[in-house]
């Protein structure tokens, strides 16, 4: 063996005595298989399967306080059962998607808007597991974020169809299976395009005035309704010795009452609507030929319902009626004010004044978008509590719509042109 010179680098050998790389020289890097159509090469489940996982907890997650309420009211009747529980609260929850059900009494399609609200919520959040779930996250694809809501919503209309078999009766599976379909494709939608970034990107291409007039008319939307929901508070505490009176005339026990409350609570958005519209002037029924307005009450005889028991007397006349009637022009000024101050703000009006129809245009707006708002809750709020003279319960929604289109689109105008004027002219 000859000898190792000074300028040949020994090499280091394996336990076998074959020659190997020297230290500190790094060999090829090892090829690591990429999953096609997956970045990083992350393995995500299929569609089908995520939507499907994000459909049914957003079903269990909105039943379970349903359930829970109607099963606490048949404890007090010594007839709870988890059966029993069960298919009550699988025709509580489909009451709550807009699924009439059919009773002796005659069509109940009452939704409980709570119900409503948490059920939207829910699967607003499937929308969005299931986007991340199978990798659309940040994608802005319109197709993925489709597929997604498209999947989410056949995924809950399945569900809604077997909640409708379990009813067992007085329940359309499907009529059951659309509605739900549908309710879970739109909120779904929302979700995952929120997720994906296909909301923004959209919201992008929206011209400002109107994204400017469209976020001011969904502020004054959210302020009536919130002035509605004072006003039936404040109606309900008035009368809460008739609604303790109501609740405690069922003799259920402390079980069963507890349920009424819950499921009064449930009906707390309804009466918030009903609120509202009451403000806007157009008013609500409570049967058939009867109104409660500002200006009008004509009712007959009612069910021994607490959502009931903070009904108005008569009109209102004196002092409250000039408040109850400037209520929503005042919210129009004020959703037109804010508009202004941040176009104001936005424009840099202090070195060149806000041309007007910068200004007029989102403040047109503002009337249209809290009109549709507004008149499509009033829509979904009402619905029959039987036959007979309950057939029709609630406001009606295109003259909520109108009213509330007509009075903030003329106080947001108002609102914004006294602001830029006082702007202009300090002092």
């Amino acid at each position: 063996m000859s000898p190792v010179t000074p300028d040949q680098p020994r090499r280091a050998t394996d336990a076998r005595g074959v020659g190997a790389r020297p230290p500190g020289r790094a060999g090829p890097p090892r090829r690591v298989p990429v999953q096609r159509g997956v970045p990083g090469g992350r393995r995500h489940p299929p569609l089908a399967v995520a939507a499907l996982v994000a459909a049914g907890g957003a079903a269990l997650t909105s039943w379970l306080p349903v359930a829970f309420a109607l099963w606490l009211f048949q404890l007090s009747e010594g007839a709870a059962t988890l059966l029993g529980a069960v298919r009550a609260g699988a025709a509580g929850w489909l009451l709550g998607h807009g699924v009439p059900l059919e009773t002796a009494a005659g069509p109940l399609g009452l939704a409980p808007l709570a119900v409503t609200v948490l059920a939207i919520w829910r699967l607003t959040r499937a929308g969005v597991h299931a986007s991340r779930a199978v990798g659309a996250r940040g994608s802005r694809s319109p197709g993925r974020t489709l597929a997604v809501a498209a999947a989410v919503g056949v995924g809950y209309g399945l569900i809604g169809v077997l909640a409708a078999l379990l009813v067992d009766s007085g329940v359309s599976w499907s009529r059951a299976g659309v509605t739900l379909a549908v309710l879970g494709t739109l909120a779904a939608g929302l979700g995952a395009a929120r997720t994906t970034g296909l909301a923004e990107a959209l919201a992008g291409q929206v011209p400002s005035p109107v994204r400017e007039g469209a976020r001011a008319g969904m502020v004054a939307a959210l302020v009536l309704l919130g002035a509605g929901a004072a006003g039936a508070g404040l109606a309900v505490a008035t009368g809460g010795g008739d609604a303790a009176d109501l609740i405690g005339a069922y003799r259920t026990g402390v079980a069963g009452q507890a349920g009424i409350t819950l499921v009064s609570l449930a009906y707390a958005p309804n009466a918030t609507v009903w609120a509202t519209s009451y403000l806007l002037g157009p008013g609500f029924a409570v049967g058939t030929d009867t109104v409660v307005r500002t200006s009008e009450v004509a009712v007959g005889a009612l069910p021994a319902l607490p959502l009931f028991a903070g009904l108005p007397n008569g009109p209102v006349d004196g002092p409250g009626s000039i408040v109850v009637l400037a209520m929503p022009v005042l919210v129009g000024m004020a959703a037109g004010w804010l508009l202004a101050r941040r176009l104001l703000r936005s424009t840099g009006a202090e070195r060149a004044p806000l041309p007007w129809r910068r200004l007029l245009m989102p403040a047109v707006l503002v009337g249209p978008v809290a009109g549709v708002l507004l008149g499509v809750l009033a829509e979904v709020s009402g619905g029959p509590l039987g036959a007979g003279r309950l057939a029709e319960v609630g406001p009606v929604g295109w003259q909520v719509a109108l009213a509330a289109t007509l009075i903030t689109a003329g106080g947001a105008v108002l609102g914004a042109a006294a602001t830029r004027w006082l702007t202009r002219h300090p002092g």
